[in-house]
């Protein structure tokens, strides 16, 4: 076979699947620029570093599973497999009638759960063995999970325990959800969680030097404003007010900064890209100086009416990370999560901090009676408008091609890792498969 010639390759976005592509494009022999609009590498796993820290902090929490194959392919390809650890966290469903958590990850928490009756544990049981044994989410995919479940787990554990869980992860679109997402968060993922030893921002750091160690250039502070095609088959990059031309881009970001970066995509494609509905996150840290929760580390939060807007706690979930990581690594302090996935168009998305902030506040001694806001050492708003894809019935049929129209430009995002999850673990493989069809594409085009 002809050996394939170096080419010019951009990469936009540096979070887990931009990193990936870009790794394996330099390996190959190409340059490669990874083009990042924010400061630093890691995308929404990325993460910051408070005075008097050891580790830095992500800004939206995240955590890996013991079943994440690509994450630990990485690891072992890099030789730090023994920078990541598996603690065995609790993760719990909040009453809110009862103001308790119940922990609900290992078949033991489902036998103890008080709250449901030992007919709805056993259907909870047997639909749960199911899913984890079958792999035919293609047939899942053609009902909602707000369908499917009450029809075959039952109402009783439906009601408690999933549709509250649905309509606060989804709010009005709750009852869109396709089971195959319901599946997937079954069938992929493990009680044990993973960290890095020095927190997410220091792998993402290490991967970006591989990239530069391979020959591949990461630019942070890096804005791409147009994607631009000609006739010859190249495309501009206008990045930072500056123009450059490649042989293929790579973009790794939402569908519709794609649209916007892409005017001239034809309308077929971009129809596609308006068609992936998507939440976005607003997520408020908090350092405190005692814990919040004794023991959890993780409380899925049900809104308590049809919309989540009518729940008296104004997030989804409220994760206290050092109660799965040592305080010790941030100064003693008690790092607190308070995340909620919420329509980009939402009102708490533009909020004002101050005012975001004492909703948020105002819900904390619901879990802790004598919270005191004396206890907050200090506080940190994040907020994203791109963060959770919504997948409908037959979602599969719908998603766009990781190869668009464009000669030479692909997308790779978290909308289109289904039927898995977005998660780190699934975009650092979209980003081997978009990496290794652009491969592919330039070796046909010799």
């Amino acid at each position: 076979m002809r050996a394939l010639e170096r080419r010019k390759i951009a990469v936009i976005g540096a979070g887990p699947g931009g990193l990936t592509a870009a790794y394996v494009l330099a390996r190959a022999g190409h340059d490669v620029e990874v083009l990042e609009a924010a400061s630093l590498v890691g995308g929404l796993a990325s993460g910051f570093k408070d005075k008097g820290w050891e580790w830095p902090l992500e800004r939206f929490y995240h955590h890996w599973f013991e079943s994440d194959a690509e994450i630990m392919g990485l690891m072992r390809e890099f030789d730090i497999q023994d920078r990541v650890f598996f603690p065995r966290p609790i993760s719990s469903f909040w009453h809110p009638d009862d103001k308790k958590t119940f922990a609900f990850d290992s078949p033991a928490a489902v036998l103890s759960c008080p709250y449901l009756s030992w007919g709805a544990k056993f259907r909870l049981g047997s639909v749960v063995a199911y899913l984890r044994k079958t792999k035919n989410w293609q047939n899942l995919e053609k009902h909602t999970a707000n369908e499917w479940l009450p029809r075959f787990m039952g109402q009783e554990a439906y009601e408690l325990l999933w549709k509250p869980m649905l309509i606060a992860k989804f709010g009005d679109h709750y009852d869109e959800v396709n089971m195959a997402w319901f599946w997937a968060r079954i069938a992929s993922r493990s009680p044990r969680l993973g960290y890095f030893v020095g927190g997410f921002q220091s792998f993402f750091d290490i991967f970006a030097d591989h990239i530069r160690q391979a020959g591949g250039v990461v630019r942070t502070s890096s804005p791409v404003e147009r994607i631009i095609p000609d006739s010859s088959g190249r495309l501009t990059v206008i990045c930072a007010g500056a123009r450059k031309e490649y042989d293929a881009v790579i973009s790794t970001t939402s569908p519709a900064l794609l649209e916007r970066m892409t005017p001239d995509m034809p309308e077929s494609y971009l129809s596609a890209l308006r068609s992936m509905k998507s939440l976005g996150a607003v997520v408020y840290v908090l350092a405190l100086k005692k814990p919040l929760l004794e023991k959890t580390y993780w409380v899925n939060l049900p809104a308590t009416g049809p919309s989540k807007e009518k729940s008296r706690i104004p997030f989804l979930v409220l994760v206290e990370h050092t109660n799965m990581i040592d305080p010790s690594h941030y100064g003693g302090d008690h790092i607190v999560y308070c995340g909620d996935y919420l329509p980009a168009d939402h009102p708490r998305m533009t909020m004002d901090q101050g005012d975001l902030r004492e909703e948020f506040l105002r819900a904390l001694p619901e879990f802790r009676a004598d919270f005191d806001r004396s206890w907050i050492r200090a506080s940190w708003l994040f907020r994203t408008p791109y963060a959770q894809p919504i997948p409908g019935v037959n979602h599969s049929r719908n998603i766009p091609n990781l190869r668009t129209p464009l000669r030479g430009l692909y997308l790779a995002s978290m909308s289109q890792v289904y039927p898995w999850d977005r998660g780190t673990n699934h975009a650092v493989g979209i980003g081997r498969r978009v990496a290794e069809l652009a491969l592919k594409d330039l070796q046909n085009s010799v």
